[in-house]
């Protein structure tokens, strides 16, 4: 038996005895699942987001991502897992209400697309917050490209319950205040998060293959599959490879977040947020009449760090995230890395949500020590090469400085699991365990992963990435429009609509500031608080800088 073994399942008994399985029954998971409307032909579309949606600013379910063709469908937090998928079902259903012929693209990887410029960026109305929300996109195209921005994912958003946590600090005999305790167990989850995250696109992943559209002709050592299709013949999820979104590192622009402690984490963001980056200064701010971006630093906001898994909390209207955490501390954990499924038509099954539940608390009860320079360098190259080539025969992953293969290490953490999936069931056959047993099939048998099924599918039918996603693509939408909405679930996403649309307007006719005064309040909110967090040498540098 492993020694992390071992340690959870001392930990593990423990909170069976204190009666830990009825307070992780209060949970919460809520769900943010994007999707890009697509023309009858595939190809991305050009429309505005429908009006009869509401409002994309203030309707807080039904949103747009980075374009105004990126569809952001939110599910509110609970701890029913149908209910949970019931409000997913019913948002699909309630969109293609008002799509006429347009498709929700099935993939993560996009549809036809004919070149960055052809990529409308979201718009959110007139009002200062509406009009920042549409230069930070601008901003992100200008960095980064627009067609990085298009790939959509899916996020797993997680909390526990507060007496779960209470529970834990008791047993540990922790000292200090309970907020404290919670944003360090929790900052201990995300580092396991990261250390373990590959096995998420390798169980996950379901983007093998591009249009070749994607690349616009850029050089790739990406595989021919047909003249419109590329791919790796063991990628899992290109999506989370290189060919994605990242922050630029590589090009002296980026920078990595410390996940030392929630403080660090703050500290290292906000450094980025305030600290110039010539290359960006060379884009503009305010050029003529337009924004460009947001400012000219490594960061223009707290949302623009790329990273597979952040600490969240509620923000109050136009708070920054930083100051939020500062100051309630974490309230949930976003898990940013799963793909969009393919073969469900809304990209998610409840086998899913309870494999990804049952890692939460896994990485939770595990063991986690700070992460050091190398071991970031290692969690960066097991992404890379898992998204890339998570199901090549005899891989092997970095660990401790160490080559062991993947297929090794996921069956030792899946075995690690099974007592935390028991824990969370309260029996030994429920449907936390069950999930476990069956991603234990993946690790034995690689092509049962659904990166696999996506290639053998193609192959099979002979056709290319763009034709297999067409054809899902269709065949969910088919599906979703003969679903029934309750008439209570309808009136309600009618009146939200309709409610969504009135706070916008509001909204924009309360503005009495200019655009570049509201910015200056903005990123002004909080100054002290910032300048502790940096250190009271840094006061002058921002009060110069603002």
């Amino acid at each position: 038996m492993t020694q992390s073994r071992r340690h959870i399942e001392s930990l593990v008994a423990r909170l069976h005895a204190a009666g830990a399985t009825q307070w992780l029954r209060g949970n919460r998971i809520g769900l943010e699942k994007e999707g890009l409307r697509a023309s009858a032909a595939g190809r991305l579309a050009t429309s505005t987001h429908p009006p009869a949606l509401g409002s994309a600013l203030t309707h807080p379910y039904i949103t747009t991502d980075f374009s105004e063709a990126l569809l952001e469908l939110i599910t509110p937090p609970t701890s029913q897992i149908d209910e949970l998928l019931a409000f997913l079902t019913d948002l699909h259903a309630y969109a293609y209400r008002h799509l006429g012929d347009e498709l929700i693209w099935a993939t993560s990887m996009p549809c036809v697309l004919e070149g960055g410029a052809g990529i409308p960026l979201a718009y959110y109305g007139n009002s200062n917050a509406g009009l920042m929300k549409t230069v930070y996109r601008r901003g992100l195209g200008n960095r980064y490209g627009r067609t990085m921005q298009v790939i959509a994912g899916l996020h797993f958003n997680f909390s526990f319950a507060d007496g779960f946590l209470d529970l834990c600090r008791d047993l540990l005999n922790a000292s200090g205040d309970v907020t404290g305790f919670r944003s360090e167990a929790q900052m201990g989850m995300i580092r396991n998060l990261q250390r373990v995250g590959w096995l998420v696109p390798y169980l996950f992943g379901a983007s093998p293959a591009v249009c070749a559209s994607f690349v616009q002709g850029h050089d790739t050592d990406l595989h021919v599959f047909d003249p419109q299709t590329l791919f790796y013949p063991f990628a899992t999820s290109l999506r989370m490879g290189d060919i994605g979104y990242q922050n630029q590192k590589e090009q002296g622009t980026g920078m990595k977040a410390s996940y030392d402690s929630l403080d660090a984490y703050i500290r290292s963001l906000t450094w980025a947020i305030e600290t110039p980056c010539p290359q960006y200064e060379e884009i503009g701010v305010k050029v003529g009449e337009r924004y460009e971006q947001l400012n000219a630093n490594v960061l223009q906001i707290e949302n623009e760090y790329y990273s597979t898994v952040r600490p969240k909390q509620i923000t109050d209207r136009m708070e920054r995230p930083t100051l939020a955490l500062r100051r309630r501390g974490i309230r949930y954990v976003e898990l940013r890395s799963p793909d969009v499924n393919i073969f469900e038509p809304i990209g998610i099954d409840a086998e899913e949500i309870h494999f990804l539940e049952t890692l939460m608390v896994y990485c939770l009860v595990l063991e986690s020590p700070r992460i050091a320079a190398r071991e970031r360098r290692e969690i960066d190259d097991n992404q890379v090469l898992t998204a890339h080539r998570g199901r090549e025969p005899g891989l092997e992953l970095l660990r401790d400085r160490r080559g062991v293969p993947l297929r090794v290490w996921a069956s030792e953490i899946l075995g690690d699991m099974v007592a935390i999936a028991e824990l969370l069931d309260g029996v030994s056959d429920g449907p936390h365990v069950r999930s476990v047993r069956h991603q234990r099939e993946k690790i034995d048998d690689p092509d049962a992963t659904p990166s696999a099924r996506v290639l053998q599918t193609m192959r099979e039918r002979r056709e290319g990435f763009f034709a297999f996603a067409r054809r899902y693509s269709e065949a969910h939408r088919d599906v979703l429009k003969g679903h029934r909405i309750s008439p209570e679930r309808e009136a309600l996403l009618d009146r939200l609509a309709h409610e969504s649309i009135e706070q916008q307007r509001t909204l924009e006719a309360a503005d009495d500031r200019s655009f570049d005064a509201f910015l200056e309040d903005y990123f002004a909110q909080g100054n002290r608080v910032i300048a502790d967090a940096l250190g009271s040498e840094s006061i002058p540098r921002l009060a110069a800088d603002l």
